[in-house]
């Protein structure tokens, strides 16, 4: 059967599936759901095995699992297929005006049409939840306040406080889909886990403020009733407050560490703080119980197989080739990798030094082209902060080897830039490293026949001089004058701190060729070339697994002491539920990563140790105090195609108006304000042929 009918197949699944879930998010706070829908399904599913946390999970988690698995099935079998090839100029042109900025300026940052459409959409369906909630003040009369010993006032309180807490459910519930790097659900969408770490914030920071007034609300309450104590209430079968408040502080030491002027100060204090998720995800388990968990299950729980997939590659020692450093404070390093570990322009991937810190992971984007390069995977480090600043410190020393581990790569599924007639690439200092991946992947094309490769513009913004050697990264080490022959690249360099050039003859490139250990292996997939095959069956069998654990422990341990009247510990229910997932996701996913192991050692020992030899094959090499120092800048074809210009910054406005192709792809990554600047001028409606993105990401 042909596989793109399959793939359609599966959309068209994916899409009803999909619809189901936006209306049931929709009926969720209204009375038809409580009293009809909800009642209806319980009285058919719940039982001796699943106990009354069966509708919840029939409703809220199996459908977005079912999802994720059929969703990578879809993404296996569309690896090889050209999507971009087969789309029409007509759908690229609707795709392109969705993606065109409509907000460049403002805290939400560079937002497109369809994420604000999407943004819209979201804070709709919170309001319309808080607002169905909130039509039922109506119903708490004198009367029915009186009941229960209090004022109406106070009976409002009560209830808007619980109101305000599902609603930012709603909330918690997607906000572990984009912090999800490997699963399916993004690529689904068309997103990348780099590009939506915005979405995250702003669930984040949507959370806690609702969490926030949630809590505030119940302790006001409590204290006006005068019945404080009831902070002090870890109930046995019911809602746990003791837990709440636990959960609540965690959040907020973790919320507290996320704002800018802290993240970007002391990264280190942001990084440590977000590992208070554990206590804030745990603690609310236990507050609300695992029943009603299972409504924000699916994103964590997608989240917990692929950070334990992660966790399973980062026990790996990488092989670590050899580095080049730049005398701008940049280091390109080189690591061994298998065949069977390919990717896209763009990608990233973390990287662990243990020697300077031990839980400090950094993203960094791979510069290497996975085609041009099948042995290597390379990425390219700026000493900005107090980390990368160690490390090229530690390698401008005398080193052998250097522990490295790895997470990823991460990146798009598909080469989209390829569909515009010309791409327009501006950065700003570093963030010319996307670009070297982009400008990597065309020479590769541009030597296969019949491929046609749009031209390209790289408008390079540096500080000084110095700066101007990472034009040097812009062809791997073993490119020559014929690697640009076929190509269209034309480079305008802007160095903005000097009038003129100066040259320093004492900082020159070096490079560093390591000796690793038999134990350091080539960086390889995870799950191996098919790894979307195995993931999908990772977490179907995982779910699969965790409903017979905790159909086991229900019939036999928790209902014949409960009956299904929820008199069990609600607390003791929840760690066994939590306790059957992670047994769950670790046996499946261990097994599958040591299957693919054990299939694909065998090219691993195949990657032969270099040390000794020249990986650089240039003539220009010669060894000196044990390392490799470059007499001259390689790749000097580069110059016929740069043209550098001092003391000025460039005009972009003009400088992207007269681009008259058909189609023009404008990537920018670099600083806030430069990608401010390059989406005003291709949102300001002055020439539809402009398509924007942003390449840069906040982490």
């Amino acid at each position: 059967m042909d596989s793109r009918f399959v793939r359609a197949t599966i959309r068209l699944l994916l899409t009803v599936i999909f619809l189901g879930i936006c209306m049931m998010w929709i009926m969720a706070p209204t009375n038809t759901y409580k009293q009809k829908w909800k009642p209806s399904i319980s009285k058919k599913v719940v039982s001796t095995y699943f106990g009354t946390q069966a509708p919840n999970m029939l409703i809220w988690t199996f459908p977005v699992l079912f999802v994720a698995s059929l969703g990578s099935l879809y993404l296996h079998l569309g690896k090889n297929l050209n999507q971009n090839a087969s789309q029409s100029n007509e759908k690229n042109h609707r795709q392109a005006l969705w993606r065109k900025p409509v907000l460049v300026k403002g805290p939400l940052g560079i937002v497109s049409g369809i994420e604000l459409a999407l943004l819209i959409m979201f804070i709709a369906l919170l309001v319309w939840t808080l607002v169905t909630y909130l039509r039922r003040l109506h119903t708490i009369t004198p009367k029915a306040a009186a009941k229960e010993g209090v004022k109406v006032w106070e009976m409002k309180l009560f209830d808007i406080a619980l109101w305000i807490g599902l609603t930012g459910n709603v909330c918690l519930a997607f906000l572990f889909y984009p912090v999800a790097r490997g699963s399916s659900v993004l690529p689904l969408l068309g997103l990348t886990s780099e590009g939506s770490i915005k979405y995250h914030i702003w669930l984040g920071h949507m959370t806690m403020v609702l969490f926030t007034i949630h809590g505030i609300c119940y302790i006001i309450d409590w204290a006006v009733t005068g019945n404080i104590s009831e902070m002090l209430k870890w109930s046995h079968s019911d809602i746990s407050n003791v837990a709440g408040e636990i959960a609540l502080l965690g959040g907020l030491g973790l919320w507290a560490a996320t704002f800018p002027q802290i993240r970007r100060k002391t990264f280190e204090l942001f990084f440590y703080a977000h590992h208070l998720y554990i206590i804030f995800v745990f603690f609310f388990i236990l507050h609300v119980g695992i029943g009603y968990t299972f409504i924000m299950l699916p994103g964590f729980y997608l989240f917990t197989v692929d950070r334990y997939l992660r966790f399973l590659q980062s026990r790996t020692s990488v092989r670590l080739l050899s580095a080049r450093l730049l005398p701008c404070n940049v280091v390109e390093l080189n690591f061994a990798k298998t065949h069977g570990l390919t990717y896209n322009p763009t990608s990233i991937m973390f990287v662990n030094v243990p020697s300077i810190s031990k839980l400090q992971w950094h993203p960094f984007t791979v510069s290497s082209n996975s085609n041009m390069e099948p042995d290597k995977i390379s990425v390219i480090i700026k000493s900005e902060g107090s980390w990368s600043t160690k490390l090229y410190q530690m390698l401008s020393s005398p080193i052998e080897r250097l522990d490295v581990s790895i997470e990823g790569p991460y990146g798009p599924q598909s080469n989209h830039f390829l569909r515009h007639d010309t791409i327009v690439m501006v950065s700003g200092g570093s963030g010319i490293t996307p670009f070297i991946s982009i400008i990597r992947e065309l020479i590769f094309r541009s030597k296969i026949s019949q491929c046609k490769t749009p031209d390209m513009i790289l408008i390079a913004v540096f500080k000084s001089s110095l700066d101007l050697t990472m034009l040097d990264l812009l062809l791997p080490m073993t490119g020559s004058r014929s690697e640009l022959s076929n190509l269209k690249l034309h480079i305008e360099a802007y160095v903005t701190k000097e009038k003129e050039p100066t040259t320093d003859n004492s900082k020159r490139v070096r490079s560093i060729l390591f000796k690793p250990l038999p134990t350091d292996k080539p960086m390889a997939p995870i799950l191996g070339p098919n790894s979307w095959f195995w993931l999908a069956a990772i977490i179907s069998s995982s779910f699969i697994m965790f409903l017979i654990l905790i159909g086991i422990i229900t019939r036999f341990y928790i209902y014949p002491r409960d009956h299904n009247k929820n008199e069990f510990s609600a607390s003791t229910k929840a760690v066994l539920n939590v306790l059957a997932i992670c047994v769950s996701i670790a046996a499946t996913a261990s097994a599958a990563v040591f299957w693919n192991k054990r299939q694909y050692s065998r090219e691993a020992t195949q990657v032969q140790n270099i040390e000794g030899q020249t990986p650089l094959g240039s003539p220009n090499l010669r060894a000196y105090n044990g390392d490799r120092e470059l007499e001259s800048l390689p790749h000097q074809s580069l110059a016929q195609a740069t043209k550098v210009h001092y003391g000025g910054r460039p005009d972009l406005k003009r400088m992207l108006f007269e681009r008259r192709e058909e189609s023009v792809g404008v990537l920018v990554c670099g600083p806030k304000k430069l990608r401010h600047d390059v989406a005003a001028i291709c949102s300001s409606g002055l020439a539809d042929n402009l398509h924007f993105e942003s390449i840069s990401f906040s982490w």
